[in-house]
């Protein structure tokens, strides 16, 4: 049993090794976000869509930042779920005091049965337009723009043989709560899996308009769970590709809890599981990341209950190694994103000493969740969204039941964008 815990350890060893790589590219790109930005003579066109179900803590923040772009032509389309929505009522209050001339509020008149009300209401959006718009920037409400988001995502766009330009989230909670830092360091990782295997990210996302004219992703839309992740495939097909912007790191200071992380997560699994090749990759990865330490664990277990020294003492060597591994990834990826967002002066300084030595004792909390959420994902043919529930039989196979208006729930405090 000693070999075998030897064994193990080598290979938790060079599991280590492996996502280490791939944290030194991620963060490479990230210490490369400075690039010129367009000219306002050569800025397209450009119309920016916000789709609402329910009132974000945030979409106050949202709208301004929004308004305040340094672009010289752009648009800004909101579409909001139902005339009673609590969003109506913060997106009016906006209109009243800033009476920009420049957005355009509208409801979602015929929600579709056939995908995510989300899709419905972006599908509307972008059917509206007219043909001047060169390109379609969208953003979720919990995204606060900075001056240049909108220019830094037209930048991207010149590229010929980009189709889609997105940017990333990265969590700065202002309360550090376990379900937060769950979702942190979560999210630590996953953004360099999207990185690695170009999954765009709705909340930050530009797809240029010929995309709409010469593909089918519109229809595709309109029969599906989401909006973003597809676009890899829907654009190679197209010979195009998806152009990560690493200025775009958005930081979002939202609470959430760990039952909420649990379903958001969940989600987000069942996206990557309907429409990313690379979900094989994802399911591999859940799997050798989650039964690596759990089988150093009992190994351990082992070498106690035969008085194995060996064995035990070759399994807590593993699992030391690999959490510490984990750990110390993750400080410069934090390093390169206050970077860039302290270009933007925004603050940073969000983790002191008692959080750090929190975010290391939620690391195996998190790997817990998340095993379980991946699992549950495998075979979810059923999800609730925002007070919506869809049966999912397949990618283009989503069926929502009987449309009902957003009623905000009393227990969802700030984590409602979850």
């Amino acid at each position: 049993m000693s070999q075998l815990a030897i064994y193990n350890f080598g290979f938790l060893v060079g599991l280590v090794l492996v996502q280490a790589f791939l944290v030194v590219g991620f963060v490479r790109c990230l210490l490369r976000f400075r690039r010129p930005l367009i000219a306002d003579a050569e800025a397209p066109k450009a119309a920016v869509v916000l789709a609402l179900r329910g009132g974000d803590p945030f979409l106050v923040d949202c709208l301004r930042g929004l308004l305040t772009q340094d672009y010289p032509c752009y648009d800004i389309h909101v579409v909001v779920d139902h005339v009673d929505d609590p969003a109506h009522r913060i997106v009016q209050d906006v209109l009243n005091s800033e009476q920009p001339d420049n957005l355009y509020l509208q409801f979602l008149t015929a929600p579709l049965e056939t995908c995510s009300l989300k899709c419905s209401s972006v599908v509307q959006a972008i059917r509206s337009l007219d043909a001047s718009y060169e390109f379609v920037a969208q953003i979720d409400a919990d995204t606060i723009a900075h001056p240049t988001w909108l220019r830094e995502l037209a930048t991207a766009l010149q590229d010929e043989s980009v189709g889609a330009a997105t940017g990333n989230r990265w969590y700065m909670p202002d309360r550090l709560s376990w379900g937060a830092l769950v979702r942190y360091a979560w999210n630590a990782a996953a953004v360099v899996q999207m990185y690695c295997y170009r999954i765009a990210w709705g909340g930050t996302l530009a797809v240029k308009t010929k995309v709409f004219r010469e593909t089918d992703v519109l229809d595709k839309w309109s029969h599906a769970f989401c909006e973003d992740t597809m676009l890899f495939a829907v654009l190679k097909r197209a010979g195009l590709r998806v152009a990560f912007v690493p200025s775009l790191m958005m930081v979002n200071r939202e609470d959430c809890d760990i039952h909420g992380f649990f379903y958001w997560v969940r989600r987000q699994m069942l996206t990557a599981r309907l429409y990313h090749p690379a979900w094989p990759a994802v399911v591999g990865h859940g799997l050798i990341t989650t039964l690596g330490p759990v089988a150093t664990l009992a190994l351990a277990c082992f070498g106690v209950v035969n008085q194995d020294n060996s064995a035990l003492a070759w399994s807590v060597a593993g699992l030391l190694v690999y959490q510490l591994g984990v750990v110390a990834m993750m400080p410069p990826m934090e390093w390169a994103v206050r970077r860039i967002v302290r270009h933007r002066s925004e603050p940073v300084n969000w983790l002191s000493a008692w959080g750090m030595v929190k975010v290391l004792l939620a690391i195996p909390l998190t790997q817990s969740v998340y095993a379980t959420a991946l699992a549950s994902a495998l075979w979810l043919t059923r999800v609730d969204w925002r007070n919506a529930t869809y049966d999912v039989r397949g990618s283009w196979k989503i069926r929502l039941h009987e449309y009902r208006p957003y009623q905000p729930v009393e227990s969802e405090g700030n984590t409602l964008s979850l």
